[in-house]
């Protein structure tokens, strides 16, 4: 019995849309059924090397919970590229400023660092509000643990 391998094209045609609501959800937990989801680990017929993932609209994004003390301790840090250009925030001003940017930074550290990783990444679409656009696509809703 040979051992199954999706085709790109054959994975292509198997895309679905999920949406999963993060008002009161944990920030790692809808992060890794995000990534999960978005690789394709949720199919039978994930291939390591084909993206076979699906797309994943966030939404809620503001009101997503962090455990602790990590609103007041977890910095994002982003370099401009030039010496002396590293700049820090908070969580709790990330979340002010840029909500959608919490789920993303957390979703993108799950994924591979690779073209097919950036690809899957692409794939995500993170909205601080409870409206998206993606009504035309039938999401079904992703429950989080």
């Amino acid at each position: 019995m040979s051992t199954f391998i999706a085709s790109a094209d054959r994975a292509a045609q198997g895309l679905r849309w999920h949406l999963i609501d993060a008002d009161g959800q944990v920030l790692g937990r809808i992060a890794t059924k995000a990534a999960r989801v978005l690789q394709g680990k949720h199919k039978a017929s994930y291939t390591p090397f084909i993206d076979t993932g699906d797309h994943v609209v966030v939404v809620n994004a503001s009101k997503v919970k962090l455990t602790g003390r990590k609103e007041d301790q977890k910095i994002y840090r982003q370099h401009s590229g030039y010496e002396g250009g590293l700049r820090e925030e908070r969580a709790r001003i990330v979340r002010q400023r840029k909500p959608e940017r919490l789920i993303e930074e957390a979703v993108r550290g799950m994924l591979p660092k690779t073209k097919m990783g950036e690809a899957m990444y692409r794939k995500l679409k993170v909205y601080a509000g409870p409206d998206h656009p993606h009504a035309a696509q039938k999401p079904s809703k992703l429950e989080v643990a």
